[in-house]
């Protein structure tokens, strides 16, 4: 995908505990730095207090590690939902090195809405539905005359 179909983006804070045997940051890391970004992205177009109404989890995530990061690059992880079903979504994140803009991993989680209650999916809610489309854009501004 090309960087202007990402709207939402921020800086992954590397450890130097984050770094394996092999001099590389490990790719456990990554789910970290992504589980991060899925959450302010979340904050910023649907609101802060969205973990007070809805839950999601997520039911399927996979990766590609397309070439190793070192510790100190500099890294910035991507996020932007790509697909809304009616109980689930579809995220698409990239953590990729700011001074070279080489893609480091790609990454496509599934997240479905959960009632904790129920231990059931839910529909996606209309405020988070309308949220996304108007931040990525899907919703189409109707002209009056």
């Amino acid at each position: 995908m090309e960087d202007k179909t990402f709207r939402h983006q921020m800086p992954a804070q590397l450890r130097f505990s984050d770094v394996d045997r092999f001099g590389h940051v490990n790719n456990n890391v990554y789910f970290s730095l992504f589980d991060m970004s899925k959450s302010q992205y979340l904050f910023d177009v649907v609101g802060k207090d969205i973990y007070e109404h809805l839950a999601i989890v997520v039911a399927h995530i996979e990766s590609n590690f397309l070439t190793p990061v070192y510790y100190p690059e500099e890294i910035y992880i991507r996020t932007s939902i790509t697909r809304m079903g009616n109980k689930s979504f579809t995220l698409h994140q990239q953590a990729f090195n700011n001074r070279t803009k080489e893609i480091k991993c790609d990454c496509i989680t599934t997240m479905v809405c959960f009632d904790t209650k129920t231990n059931k999916s839910i529909p996606i809610p209309d405020y988070f539905r309308y949220a996304v489309e108007e931040y990525e854009g899907y919703r189409q501004k109707v002209l009056v005359s």
